[in-house]
């Protein structure tokens, strides 16, 4: 569920965050137009905003933990957390915790990868929230849901600040809510500046593969 779809239609927070929003053409390789978040939280206001609008969300709903997905996930999950009242539980990749973890493997496209929890980092029955930045299969927010189910969690919602309207993710997540601030950029008024090749509607890019007709996206782990 898009945010303008659930009482924020017209919010004037939604047309900012997206306009913050930063395309670099041909980033982390050529064909690829990387969707920048570092624009949003480098302004305050826009920064502000986007965390407003999870508080608003999420603060009524009994929610104890608040789960980020590393890398990016990190950047607003502790802030929501604080303000809803609940702890901040890092997301991580292998080899990053100390101590007793248990860990999640999932696919990829071509590959595998894990995501990591510490141990008794989660408590059974308590309501999780998982963040990410953006999501595109969805294979990731599977992943952290699988993770924290299996330490006793109640996962009550999944939310990115930018997805695809069609993404196929809405159907990995095992029935779970998925809440989208904005979608990603298709135009060109804040690109860097740089030249923009014609590009193939297909990629492939840390193992996932990208259909659409209209612009393509990486997520940058």
């Amino acid at each position: 569920m898009f945010a303008a779809e659930s009482g924020l239609r017209g919010d004037p927070r939604l047309k900012g965050i997206s306009e913050a929003i930063r395309v670099v053409p041909n980033f982390p390789k050529p064909g690829i137009m990387f969707q920048d978040i570092t624009a949003v939280v480098s302004n305050p206001k826009v920064f502000k905003d986007t965390v407003d609008i999870f508080v608003d969300r999420y603060r009524d709903m009994g929610i104890s933990v608040v789960a980020g997905v590393e890398a990016r996930g990190f950047i607003f999950a502790p802030a929501i957390a604080l303000a809803i009242g609940a702890k901040f539980i890092p997301l991580r990749k292998p080899g990053k915790l100390p101590g007793e973890v248990i860990s999640e493997l999932y696919e990829l496209e071509y590959g595998n990868d894990c995501l990591e929890m510490h141990l008794g980092a989660v408590q059974r029955g308590e309501r999780a929230l998982v963040i990410d930045d953006i999501v595109a299969t969805g294979g990731t927010l599977s992943a952290a849901i699988r993770l924290l189910e299996r330490a006793g969690a109640e996962v009550v919602e999944c939310a990115c600040v930018i997805g695809l309207r069609e993404v196929e993710g809405r159907r990995r997540l095992d029935g779970k809510p998925l809440y989208i601030l904005v979608e990603p950029r298709q135009d060109s008024s804040h690109i860097w500046p740089t030249a923009v090749d014609e590009m193939d509607k297909r990629f492939t890019y840390l193992g996932v593969a990208f259909l659409d007709t209209q612009f393509l996206f990486a997520l940058f782990l």
